[in-house]
């Protein structure tokens, strides 16, 4: 529900000062006894001050009055529809139809850009018209000599058969950069003043939507809505990421653990984390492993929310060296003490519907403007 004005909060007053109390509002699921300081904390948290937390629980008991309309803040500028005010938009030409109780693969789709020069943009936000059925869509740029998925006819939804997936998959990890990722709670991404993402001249959007389907039919037709930059930016935003696709979690099995390394390859600043994993995925760990073996931990996330898969952007960018290990690791809750497993007595592997798991830890980095992520892996 918006609760941007007094009328539409003033119903709610008593559950926003419950789940303030409980600590479900604002959602923010860095673990406690990790120290944000440590690496200048975070600047997309939302949590309240402990004054906060009593004026809410002081304007409820006091009727949830309405304050001085003169000190009212202003309306952010938004166009109607979106969190933003996108300069363009790019979305699906129409409707896909979602059939009521099925299993839907994976759909892509190609959305030309028909840029005729690059372009660079500053906020991301990923549009479904169908919110209760989007259970995710990435947002990749695929450059015009890029061979992945050139087959397809843009515009037409396109699920890959069993055979093609795990090549379809491993291409895009490799060559394609991600632009952005939508999943439940997340945010348009708003990118560090001098910094931007990179849309060549000639690059398609394609777009990879997980649907989930509900109890009657329904169609969705996303959008995804761009800010342009006003200036070329001084460093390029690149999304990156490690997981685990080997995973075999044995049944009941409520700390379950799968870890994953590698070296960057070039130097670069760290400037946000995302981990994804499903409904079994209770923590989520971030750290660098220093020659000697000391482990620095960027972040922790326990517990890990499958409802609330947040991007974690770091107040003050992280640098990294060429060389630097990066250590990823997932914790996994299979038993039936967790109140949203599917199934305890099932062994789990990876896959992409909801009652299978993933470990992927995403990551964005910011290197020279002038580079690409090409560039950035030639060693």
């Amino acid at each position: 529900m918006p609760l941007v004005t007094y009328a539409q909060t003033r119903p709610w007053a008593r559950s926003i000062r419950e789940v303030v109390k409980l600590k479900k509002m604002p959602p923010w699921f860095v673990d406690p006894s990790f120290s944000e300081a440590d690496h200048g904390g975070f600047s997309n948290n939302p949590s309240l001050t402990p004054d906060e937390k009593i004026a809410i629980d002081a304007w409820v008991e006091g009727g949830a009055l309405e304050g001085s309309k003169k000190e009212t803040p202003k309306a952010i500028r938004r166009t109607e529809g979106w969190n933003t005010s996108p300069d363009i938009v790019i979305g699906m030409p129409k409707a896909f139809a979602i059939p009521a109780k099925k299993t839907i693969e994976y759909q892509y789709v190609i959305l030309p850009s028909n840029f005729t020069y690059d372009r660079w943009v500053s906020q991301v936000e990923v549009r479904p018209s169908n919110f209760k059925t989007v259970h995710h869509a990435v947002v990749f740029v695929r450059p015009a000599g890029s061979p992945w998925l050139r087959e397809l006819k843009p515009g037409e939804m396109y699920a890959p058969p069993a055979t093609d997936r795990d090549a379809v998959r491993k291409a895009r990890e490799t060559q394609e950069d991600i632009l952005a990722v939508y999943t439940p709670g997340s945010a348009a991404a708003v990118f560090p003043a001098g910094m931007a993402k990179k849309i060549p001249a000639g690059a398609d959007i394609v777009l990879q939507l997980h649907y989930t389907a509900l109890d009657t039919d329904a169609t969705d037709q996303t959008e995804v809505g761009l800010v342009v930059a006003q200036e070329k930016p001084k460093m390029q935003l690149i999304t990156l990421q490690m997981g685990r696709d080997d995973l075999a979690i044995p049944p009941g099995d409520a700390s379950y653990r799968a870890s994953v390394s590698g070296i960057i390859p070039g130097d670069a600043l760290l400037v946000s984390l995302f981990p994804h994993m499903h409904m079994r995925g209770s923590a989520f760990e971030y750290a660098v492993v220093a020659p000697e073996g000391h482990i620095d931990t960027l972040l922790r996330v326990k517990p890990f929310d499958f409802l609330w898969q947040l991007t974690y952007w770091f107040k003050t960018p992280v640098p990294l060296k060429k060389g630097t290990r990066l250590r990823w690791t997932g914790w996994f809750d299979n038993s039936k003490n967790n109140p949203r497993n599917p199934d305890p007595s099932a062994e789990v592997h990876w896959g992409e519907q909801s009652w299978e798991e993933m470990m992927i830890g995403f990551f964005d980095v910011a290197i020279d403007a002038d580079s690409d992520k090409r560039k950035f892996f030639v060693r």
